[in-house]
């Protein structure tokens, strides 16, 4: 085993090792997408919608009129019209003058004798204009373009907008049992938050293998997934002095301790342990981030709720808490490691600071969800 594969005496603080993969990222330059495919991508600049529908226009098929020329009309007290009503049916344009929509019933025609059977309000039966769609609104810039997006930018006549997408490349190291959830794993994460996602895997483990398999171009981001560890077959880190420069190895981060940060040229790099746990803990601390900063998305707003019992935590390592949501407190689960039945349980993490002991019950804490 060379020096270069043993962790350091001193571990690095996640801060530490968040700051160096940060440094001198910014998001990527927006491309144009149908709207099929930008789901889930971080929208960038865009022009103002128009208002939808344009003009006020009927909600119901009726008659329009003026609801102050209504005022004391009943089937006590019918009202006669001076002027007769315009029929107008769902989706029509509301006649100059007409501020409301009533029921065929509530007009009764006797030759050229018009009376209304009743009141009504302005805006009754009717879509104001910008009902649907504000004029100059849209989802704003940084955030994620979900379903109801798609939807308002369909009601406008968008048929593709403008997002931010980094391609992040995923090099999956081979396990001797052949296993690749983990890479599955991160890949499908990585999808969720709006990248684009090419997964390949190295033809070995050795060193010389794992170097070849770490390619960046056509990438802004690579994530190496296995052999980060001090294991006589683990090399990814020394794959990835060879071909770049390595940040930190050893974060002092429970689980996830094995993990190194890097860069090749202007490409930040992460080599995620090969357990899903440990991988997704250094997924969701250090991972994460920098993708959020390449695609240019708004700081993700975590959710506040008291612990419903004390958290304790060792002093100089940051250690990941999952949390279950209970009776509007979070119930930790687990602290500082991650069973694979409790992550599918959890619906929220956060990571308490190496330089804290931990929490009292009551303490309101901010947990990033996990759920929708």
């Amino acid at each position: 085993m060379t020096s270069s594969q043993r962790l350091p005496t001193s571990l690095t603080s996640l801060d530490t090792a968040l700051a160096g993969l940060l440094r001198d990222l910014t998001a990527v330059p927006p491309l144009e997408l149908p709207l099929e495919e930008a789901l889930g991508c971080i929208a960038a600049e865009m022009p103002a919608l128009a208002a939808v529908p344009p003009r006020d226009v009927a909600a119901a098929d009726g008659w329009a009129l003026r609801a102050r020329d209504l005022v004391g009309a009943s089937s006590y007290t019918p009202l006669p019209l001076t002027n007769g009503p315009v029929w107008v049916e769902a989706g029509d344009a509301m006649p100059d003058g007409c501020d409301c929509v009533v029921d065929s019933d509530a007009v009764e025609r006797s030759g050229p004798l018009v009376q209304v059977l009743a009141e009504a309000i302005p805006g009754q039966g009717v879509r104001r204009i910008g009902g649907d769609i504000p004029a100059g609104s849209f989802v704003a810039a940084g955030r994620p373009i979900r379903v109801p997006d798609a939807l308002v930018a369909r009601a406008a006549g968008l048929e593709s907008v403008r997002v931010c997408r980094p391609r992040l490349r995923i090099v999956n190291i081979p396990s001797a049992s052949g296993e690749r959830t983990t890479a599955e794993l991160i890949a499908e994460n990585a999808r969720a938050a709006g990248a684009e996602v090419v997964l390949t895997e190295a033809t070995g483990r050795d060193a010389k293998s794992v170097a070849a398999a770490l390619v960046t171009e056509g990438c802004d981001f690579l994530v190496a997934i296995g052999g980060s560890g001090v294991g006589r077959r683990d090399a990814s880190v020394v794959a990835l002095a060879q071909r770049g420069e390595v940040l930190a190895h050893g974060i002092a981060l429970q689980p996830g301790r094995t993990a190194a940060v890097g860069r090749i040229g202007k490409i930040p790099v992460i080599v995620l342990p090969g357990a899903p746990d440990q991988a997704l803990a250094a997924w969701w601390t250090l991972a994460r981030p920098a993708l959020d900063r390449l695609s240019g998305r708004l700081p993700r707003i975590p959710l506040m709720l008291p612990l419903a019992r004390k958290l304790a935590s060792l002093v100089g390592i940051a250690e990941i808490v999952l949390l279950e949501r209970r009776d509007a407190t979070w119930m930790p689960l687990a602290v500082g490691e991650m069973p694979l039945s409790t992550i599918a349980r959890a619906d929220g993490w956060l990571a308490i600071p190496g330089g804290s002991e931990g929490h009292a019950a009551g303490t309101p804490v901010d947990a990033y969800l996990l759920r929708d």
